[in-house]
Parts: C-alpha cells; sequence; structure tokens
C-alpha cells in the first residue's frame, strides 16, 4: 500500500479532541475544517517549557532515510510511553511534492494527517509568504518606475521573486519590457518560496513585532550613491506583516494515532535554515513535557543550523540529538550502486558507516548526547543492522533500531526508551561552534574544517566583493547559513562517505539581514529547483467525488 492508502485506513479524530491532550478548549483554536487549526501566538505562554529533542540524520542519498517517518514515530511512541509529547515539524512544499522527493507527512503507519491537506496548500501559509514576497518585489519596481528616494539602483536590486514550484525556465529573467509604461528593463529572477528571505524571516521571528521589524530590515539593493536600501525606506514592511498575520500563527494537525503535532514553516536546509519556526518550537515546549523536532537533510546542514542559528535566536537548548540512518543509504555511502542496494552486504556498510560518524561526532562537538535511530526496512538483514550498532559503539553511542513504517509508534518504542535512558544518564554541554565574534571567513572556515572536514576554504573574487559588502553594512558579527549540497559533507555531491583533504569553495555571500543572517553560497547550489524528467505531478489525480490519488 501507498502512504496515502494506509493514511485513508486511518479516521482521523476532530482537531477539537487532539487539542484536549495539550489541555486547549475548542475556543482556544482557529478552526480550519475539521482536522486542522491554528493557534493564537500566546496559546500556552504561562507554562513552563518542556525538554527539546532534535531528530537529525546522514547525508541524504536516492535510497531515503525517513528523518520525518522516525521523527512522528518517536512523538507516537513517547505517548505510548504516557509522556506528554508533542511533534514540531515543518510544512511541505509544493516544490518536491510534484516533483521528485514527494511529500513531507512521515510514512507507512508513522505520518501526520490530513496528509493530502498538508501536502496541497495546507492552511495558505506558503501563499501568504509568496504573495508578501512578489508584494516586496512589485513595491521595488514601481519605486524605480516613479524614480522615487531613495533612488534605487536598478543594476543593483538583489530581490527576486518567488513560486512555490520547481520551474527551472524561471531561474533568470528579464523584467520591464515593453516601453516606458512598463517599468524598466532589468535583469531578474525566481527563487522557490522555501529560499524566500521571508520564509526565513517567518522561522525566525519571535512574535509579530519582530516580524515587522525583520521584513522592514530587508536589503533590496543599493541607490546610485552605492548607499543600502532597506525594505523599510519603501515602506514595504507594513503591508508584508499584515500579509502574514494568519501565517505566523502555528497549525495544528495529529498523527495517525490522534497525538498532536504542530506544523509551521518549511525552508529547505540546503539553501536555507531548514528548521521550523520558532514560535511553534517555543510554543509547542510550553504545550508539552517533551517536544520532538527535526532539521532539514543531514546534521552538517539542518542541524548545526538548528543549533547555531535557531537555538541561539530562541535561547533553546536542546536534550539530545537523535540521528538516523538506514542500512541501504550505508550502503550507498560504502559504494554500493542503487540498484544493488537490496543485496546483504555488512561490509559496505560499515564503511558507510564513516559517513554516520562524522555527524554523531559533530554532534558531540555542539555537546549534546545523541541515540542513532536505525530506520529499519524489511530487506535489512540483522548482520547489516549489527555493523550499524557496532559503529556507533565505537563513540559510545546507543543505537536501536526503528520499525515506525511498519508498526508506528510501536515500533519506537525501543528508541524512545534509549532517549529516555540518554538524556538521564549522559552530561548535556551545549555549545555554539563559533562565535559571532568571529569575522565571516573565521566562521565559514569554522564550519568548513569541523563539521564538513574540509582541509581550507577558497573564495571567489565575487565573494571577496561580498565580504567587503557584509562589513560595509555592519553584519560582520551576523551568523551564517553556508547554502550547500545535501549529497556531501562536502560541496560536491559526488563525494560520499566521509571525504576529507577537500577544499571548500565559496563563489558569493548573501546578505539576509531581515532573518539576521548571511548566506554563504558553495558549489552548484541553486535557489529554484527544477523538474526531472518524469515529476510526481504527472501520476496526482483526482475523482469525481474529490478523492486524490497520486501522494506519497
Amino acid at each position: 500500500m501507498t502512504d496515502l492508502d494506509i493514511a485513508k485506513k486511518y479516521q482521523a479524530k476532530p482537531i477539537s479532541v487532539i487539542a484536549q491532550k495539550l489541555n486547549l478548549k475548542t475556543e482556544d483554536l482557529e478552526l480550519y475544517g475539521n482536522y486542522k487549526a491554528k493557534l493564537p501566538l500566546n496559546t500556552g505562554h504561562d507554562k513552563a517549557q518542556g525538554k527539546l529533542i532534535l531528530v537529525s540524520a546522514i547525508s541524504p542519498t536516492p535510497a531515503g532515510e525517513g528523518k520525518t517517518t522516525v521523527s512522528i514515530g518517536l512523538h507516537d511512541a513517547l505517548c505510548k510511553l504516557k509522556k506528554q509529547s508533542i511533534a514540531v515539524l515543518r510544512e511541505p512544499s509544493l516544490g518536491p511534492v510534484f516533483g521528485i522527493k514527494g511529500g513531507a507527512t512521515g510514512g507507512g503507519h508513522s505520518q501526520v494527517v490530513p496528509m493530502e491537506d498538508i501536502n496541497l496548500h495546507f492552511t495558505g501559509d506558503f501563499a501568504a509568504i509568496e504573495k508578501a514576497h512578489n508584494l516586496l518585489s512589485a513595491l521595488i519596481d514601481n519605486h524605480i518606475h516613479f524614480q522615487l528616494e531613495p533612488r534605487l539602483d536598478p543594476r543593483s536590486i538583489l530581490w527576486k521573486r518567488v513560486v512555490d514550484l520547481n520551474d527551472r525556465a524561471l531561474r533568470f529573467v528579464n523584467v520591464g519590457l515593453g516601453g516606458k509604461t512598463h517599468g524598466m528593463p532589468r535583469e531578474s529572477g525566481f527563487d522557490i518560496t522555501a529560499a524566500s528571505e521571508i520564509m526565513a524571516i517567518l522561522c525566525m521571528s519571535l512574535d509579530l513585532n519582530d516580524l515587522k521589524k525583520r521584513l522592514g530590515n530587508i536589503l533590496v539593493g543599493f541607490s546610485f550613491d552605492n548607499k543600502a536600501v532597506y525594505a523599510r525606506d519603501i515602506g514595504a514592511e507594513g503591508a508584508m506583516t499584515a500579509l502574514q498575520k494568519d501565517a505566523i500563527k502555528p497549525n495544528l494537525v495529529q498523527t495517525l494515532e490522534g497525538n498532536p503535532v504542530l506544523l509551521h514553516g518549511g525552508p529547505f536546509a540546503n539553501i536555507a535554515q531548514g528548521t521550523n519556526t520558532i514560535i511553534a518550537t517555543k510554543m509547542g515546549l510550553r504545550l508539552a513535557d517533551y517536544a520532538v523536532t527535526e532539521a532539514g537533510f543531514g546534521f552538517d546542514l539542518g542541524g548545526e543550523k538548528f543549533l547555531d542559528l535557531k537555538c541561539r535566536a530562541a535561547q533553546l537548548v536542546p536534550e539530545a540529538v537523535v540521528l538516523v540512518a538506514t542500512v541501504r543509504a550505508l550502503k550507498y555511502h560504502g559504494g554500493v550502486a542503487l540498484a544493488d542496494l537490496g543485496e546483504t552486504n555488512a561490509d559496505a556498510v560499515a564503511k558507510g558507516a564513516e559517513n554516520l560518524k562524522k555527524h554523531l561526532e559533530n554532534a558531540q562537538k555542539f555537546g549534546l548526547p545523541a541515540v542513532v535511530a536505525v530506520n529499519r526496512f524489511e530487506s535489512d538483514s540483522d548482520e547489516e543492522v549489527q555493523a550499524i550498532i557496532d559503529a556507533c559503539a565505537d563513540l559510545g553511542i546507543k543505537a536501536v533500531a526503528s520499525t515506525a513504517w511498519s508498526d508506528g509508534g510501536a515500533g519506537a518504542v525501543d528508541l524512545a526508551k534509549a532517549l529516555l535512558e540518554t538524556i538521564e544518564e549522559e552530561e548535556n554541554d551545549f555549545r555554539f561552534l563559533y562565535s559571532l565574534d568571529m569575522s565571516i571567513k573565521e566562521k565559514i572556515e569554522t564550519l568548513a574544517r569541523e563539521v564538513y572536514g574540509a582541509k581550507s576554504v577558497s573564495y571567489t573574487a565575487t565573494a571577496e566583493r561580498d565580504l567587503k559588502r557584509i562589513s560595509a553594512i555592519g553584519m560582520d558579527q551576523a551568523p551564517i547559513c553556508i547554502a550547500k549540497t545535501q549529497s556531501s559533507l562536502s560541496d560536491n555531491p559526488k563525494l560520499l562517505g566521509k571525504p576529507e583533504g577537500f577544499e571548500f569553495n565559496v563563489r558569493g555571500i548573501e546578505i539576509a539581514a531581515g532573518a539576521g543572517f548571511v548566506v554563504p553560497l558553495s558549489g552548484n547550489i541553486m535557489r529554484m529547483p527544477g523538474l526531472p524528467k518524469s515529476p510526481a505531478a504527472l501520476r496526482i489525480d483526482i475523482d469525481s467525488d474529490g478523492n486524490i490519488s497520486g501522494l506519497f
């Protein structure tokens, strides 16, 4: 059965019933039908914070790792152990849903529902972000057309447009064509909505006032006399914030087992910070004793950014890291071809486990206890699973098999027990990997060396120019959000396993002044994906009764 088939076999409970598990009443909810609701920003404001669990993973492979599936299964397992738990996850982007990756609501018997709604528009948060972003784009071009003060140099505009789809034809476009009445011609382009700085801002904001301030701080370009021009300088922040008045509120849904989940925000971890909103995470911590959250892609991307960016801004301290790995993915990192991953090969698992070990070592550099979740498939042999357990034992870390995909929360109970034991037994000495007092180059080089395993870092002339621009606008002390491939610890997607001694290349550095960080760009990473030859959209359909098929 497909994930959608499994989801349809469960009868979702009214969202008001789910809210009762969090000691919330129906009148505390802003209902979006029977099975989803938004929560006001003051929800649980008078309650103490619970314990935060971060779920991350090894470097992703085409074989898949199942980080969201494990996160949901772990949450359900904690509930089975009579712990008051909540999962706090990201919302899916339509780009991957219609592309190659599919939805982002977990899998098998470890899912969040209503999965069709969540994967297709949900409560409109992405649409609101997209509209706010493109409103600023329209205001910028209008500002240029009427030659308003401050006079923006059209050649310096940094702000593109966004759409929540994979569309390679929109990466580079010319706007303002057709004569004087149609605007000033200039080169521009589109990014995917998940890469919008407004998405990053929503996820980094502490409240509505902070959101408005951050939106005003967006750097849109430079004047003819080379002075920075921000969104506030053209008066855009008020209307942009108004468009976010509902999007800023977390969304309440449920697992297949009827346990509460907050979904909010959805930046990608390879081109953005890859974590859900600070607002939702803090709300989850106030509403439950345990909040299970995940960060996108491998620990080198989403995990590092969760800790160095989000935890720094929100003053959060996780209790532990759960690192997800699969036998299939480690065989791939160990050199086995994708077509041969079904064949038993414990030696390849042990070789590929070097990638897992590096991510675990990185977690330990932050001073955090860690547990490994072996997301087990039916084809995995006991010998292969044991190879992962042995590799983790070398580092003094527990590894536990999880069968949440096939068994739901029951399949992750052993994992939950191991996590609780680790939190109880091991010391938490959480620390950031770099100081904000370091220069931008020192921060980049710290991550490249300590997290990725690089020997050195090189900078193009464009990157050097960007460093001067960052200094000129006073952002030398900003944290960094490196954009790089998710497929490798390095900036080269072909270097699997644990690459060492490579040169990390920085080709440019974007300024996300509203989000509060700068974005070094490495390799060929793009902020607008393209569709594959056979996109998932071609298999999605709906019948005359409104039943959707093809989602997975």
